[in-house]
């Protein structure tokens, strides 16, 4: 499981790293919220919980951007809506004695199978948002420069949030819908704290990412990804002292 969580870990610090420029870091945790709904399906039907949150996240990261193109609305405001929906429907689907598994995480409880599947998203994530990283933090910094340079906005912001969206699915069973979030928050923050230039940015949020979700519960992996993002306030206020 040390190998799930490096590779998950490390590849959602370097996805929030790209989503903190763009100023989209609670994008994640919503989407984890999200993702409820489908597992509360899953366990209803005997399916693995990353497989149920996966479908619904791809089917309300669909419906985010297509109502972003529809209605002129920010993402962030679309996710707010489907948001509080899909948590009120996820309590109604998803079997109390679950409930607190769902909310929480476990990585010791993913499979074998589980362990592949997660590894080979991580990777194909990873291998995306590389490839169009520096497209979308124009786009995220100034939107009419990444036209005139002939980027697809929407194009990229569904890939972005598609990428989002299956980083989450396998997380999910790392650190539960709830704490979700911390995985591409926290890192990229920590990092963005004491990096001096893009290059050194994108390796320690991907570094943290590692380094927090190498224990089995997901309480205590958010727990040191806050002790790491407070030693590097404290880094960066004696680095500013000397």
């Amino acid at each position: 499981m040390l190998i799930v969580g490096t590779f998950v870990g490390g590849i959602a610090g370097y996805l929030g790293s790209v989503m903190v420029l763009k100023r989209m870091a609670l994008v994640g945790d919503a989407l984890g919220h999200i993702a409820l709904p489908g597992m509360g399906l899953a366990l209803l039907l005997g399916l693995d919980v990353s497989l149920g949150a996966f479908a619904f996240l791809l089917a309300s990261v669909f419906l985010i951007w297509l109502l972003e193109l529809k209605t002129s609305l920010p993402a962030e405001a679309l996710v707010g809506v489907v948001f509080v929906a899909s948590l009120a429907l996820g309590f109604l689907l998803v079997p109390e004695p679950e409930l607190l598994h769902s909310l929480i995480g476990n990585i010791s409880n993913v499979g074998f199978f589980g362990a592949i599947v997660s590894v080979s998203l991580a990777v194909i994530v990873f291998a995306v948002i590389r490839s169009v990283r520096n497209d979308l933090i124009l786009s995220g910094i100034s939107p009419d420069i990444a036209r005139a340079q002939g980027v697809n906005i929407k194009t990229q912001n569904l890939i972005y949030l598609i990428s989002i969206a299956a980083i989450t699915a396998v997380g999910i069973k790392i650190t539960g819908t709830l704490l979700v979030g911390a995985l591409v928050v926290i890192p990229a923050a920590a990092s963005k704290n004491i990096s001096r230039n893009l290059k050194e940015y994108l390796f320690l949020s991907v570094l943290f990412g590692i380094f927090s979700s190498i224990l089995p519960v997901g309480t205590m992996i958010v727990l040191v990804s806050v002790v790491i993002f407070v030693f590097s306030l404290v880094f960066k206020n004696f680095r500013k002292a000397v």
